[in-house]
This record gives structure tokens, C-alpha cells and sequence, in this order.
């Protein structure tokens, strides 16, 4: 079992690259703690912006820092900077164009106990729908680090959402290539697709194994990009698979599966489900518990798959 979560993973990284790069700057909303950047703030601490909790300030503080050269990474909780923030990153970055990397940590339902004010499950539906701005989940700690190096070299503003937890291994190693915008697809099949993001990528793997007991062929894309998204590969799987299961930690409304619903309806429409969490405050919980409540775990989505292939 991995115990090396996300945001751990993206300090490791970014300090490695800034120590050859002194352009790539983190900066922190009293968050340096939780966004695991502590051994970055030691060893290079002149690389690093403290702002307090000040989320509007550090998107534009980020974005003057872009505008004359840097390589600014806004690591700050995903509930309070894709909402408490989301004028500034409209305006500051996105429409700006400015270089700025926006980090939502403890993004989804990490922050579980807490409710509704820091739970993040409208953050995909809002930052995809501003133009300019790229859109990422990584599925585990091997993803990550691919991202982040890719991320460091590409020009243009983006949202990355990382949970707080270590999750399960997605990929073996991180020897594989990361393209920002194009799914992988994890597993072949020919009776349905599974699309996830982020940390619900496992639990699609995890389902295509219980549905080949079955005898049903899932095929697994690990759709990282939300914006851009992988219209070819959606449109292949609805061609191919003729079902599609959605999985994601997020709104039912305007995520992932929204995303992906247009694609599909416009160009191969086929059956499909979207499996999120539902319009209303979800329940306070770990990770795990928020899941199975709400059908993202194996037993709902392989009962959910049956019904769609084999209708009685």
C-alpha cells in the first residue's frame, strides 16, 4: 500500500526542478503545511511566498510574479481557491494568459469532517468553464511527478486538484509518458468504458477486475485533463464499447461526466452514466465512507455496468 500522497510527491518534484531552476516559485495561503511544502520552505526559501490567508492575494500576487518571469506554483486548499479566488484566476491568469500554476490541495471530500465549506466537489464545473485555463487531476503519486515535470515546462495557466491522503498505485512506475490532454487508457475492452479522474481512477481499475469475473470487457481511460479534454478517445470508446460509465469525485453537475456527455451527444450517442456526488451537501466522512455512500465503489459501479450491458 503507497504511503506517499500527492502533494508530497509534487514538493519532492518541485524542489528538484527549482534547484536547477531559480525562475519556479511556490507560494502558500498559510497552507505550506498542508500543501507538504515544509522541505522546500527550508532548503530554498527564497523560492517561496508566504501570503497568509489572503487567497484572492496570492492568485494576483502569482500572477505579477508570471508576468515578470517566473514560474509561480499557487499551492493553496482547492475549496477556498476555486471559489474564494475564482475572480482572480479568471481575471489574473486566465484571461490575463499569465504563466500560473494553481495547486487545489485537499481537494474533493479530503477534507471530509469538515462539510461543505471545505469540501471542493464544484471546482472542475467552474474551472473548465473559463477559457484559457487547463485543467488536470492526477491519478497517484507516479502521475504526479510526471505532471508536474510537464507542467514546469508548459506555458499558460492551470488547475491541478490533489487529494490529501496517500491513494492507491494507478501505475507501476512513473517510466511512462505523460501528455497533457490525452487519456490513458489503463485497460482494453470492448463491452464498456469506464472514464475517471483523480483518485477515483482506482477504483475504475479495481471495478474493471471484478467485472472480468463476469465475463464483460471494461475498457479504463484515466481522463487526467479535464480541459483539454481527449475527444478522441471518448468518441473511440463510445464507438467501440457502446456504454459509458463516468466516475468521479465531484458534482454529478458540470464535472467530468458533464464533460463528457457532450462529447458523446454530439458526436456517437450511446448509454451512459454519470456516477458522482449528488446535488445536495455531501456527508461528512473519511474518503472511503463519502465514496461507498454515494455508489463510487466497485459493488454500485459493477451493478450499475450489468444493468446497462445485460438489462432484464
Amino acid at each position: 500500500m503507497n504511503k506517499i500522497a500527492n502533494r508530497q510527491v509534487l514538493c519532492d518534484t518541485l524542489l528538484d526542478l527549482a534547484k536547477e531552476d531559480s525562475s519556479i516559485l511556490v507560494l502558500a495561503s498559510d497552507s505550506r503545511g498542508s500543501a507538504s511544502m515544509l522541505p522546500f520552505v527550508k532548503e530554498l526559501p527564497d523560492q517561496f511566498v508566504e501570503t497568509g490567508i489572503a487567497e484572492q492575494n496570492i492568485v494576483g500576487i502569482a500572477a505579477g510574479l508570471a508576468s515578470c518571469g517566473k514560474k509561480p506554483w499557487v499551492t493553496s486548499p482547492a475549496c477556498f481557491l476555486s471559489m474564494r479566488a475564482i475572480e482572480q484566476v479568471k481575471v489574473d491568469v486566465a484571461y490575463s494568459a499569465t504563466n500560473v500554476k494553481l495547486v487545489g490541495i485537499s481537494g474533493g471530500v479530503s477534507y471530509g469532517a469538515l462539510g461543505m465549506s471545505h469540501h471542493s466537489l464544484q471546482d472542475i464545473a467552474v474551472t473548465r468553464a473559463i477559457p484559457g485555463l487547463t485543467v488536470i487531476l492526477p491519478a497517484d503519486r507516479h502521475e504526479t511527478k510526471r505532471m508536474t515535470e510537464a507542467l514546469v515546462e508548459h506555458e499558460g495557466g492551470v488547475y491541478v486538484r490533489i487529494g490529501r491522503n496517500p491513494v492507491r498505485d494507478v501505475y507501476p512506475s512513473d517510466d511512462y509518458p505523460f501528455e497533457i490532454g490525452k487519456a490513458v487508457t489503463l485497460r482494453e475492452g470492448t463491452d464498456l468504458t469506464i472514464i475517471a479522474a483523480g483518485e477515483t481512477v482506482r477504483v475504475a481499475l479495481d471495478t474493471a477486475d471484478a467485472l472480468e469475473q463476469d465475463g464483460i470487457r471494461c475498457r479504463v481511460l484515466n481522463m487526467h485533463t479535464i480541459k483539454p479534454l481527449d475527444n478522441e478517445a471518448i468518441i473511440r470508446a463510445a464507438v467501440e464499447t457502446s456504454h459509458v460509465i463516468t466516475v468521479e469525485e465531484h458534482s454529478i453537475h458540470g464535472g467530468l461526466g458533464a464533460a463528457v456527455a457532450e462529447v458523446i451527444i454530439q458526436n456517437h450517442p450511446v448509454p451512459m452514466r454519470i456516477i458522482g456526488i449528488p446535488d445536495e451537501p455531501a456527508i461528512t466522512g473519511n474518503s472511503t465512507e463519502v465514496f461507498n455512500h454515494y455508489g463510487l465503489s466497485v459493488e454500485n459501479i459493477r451493478s450499475i455496468a450489468h444493468i446497462m450491458i445485460r438489462p432484464s
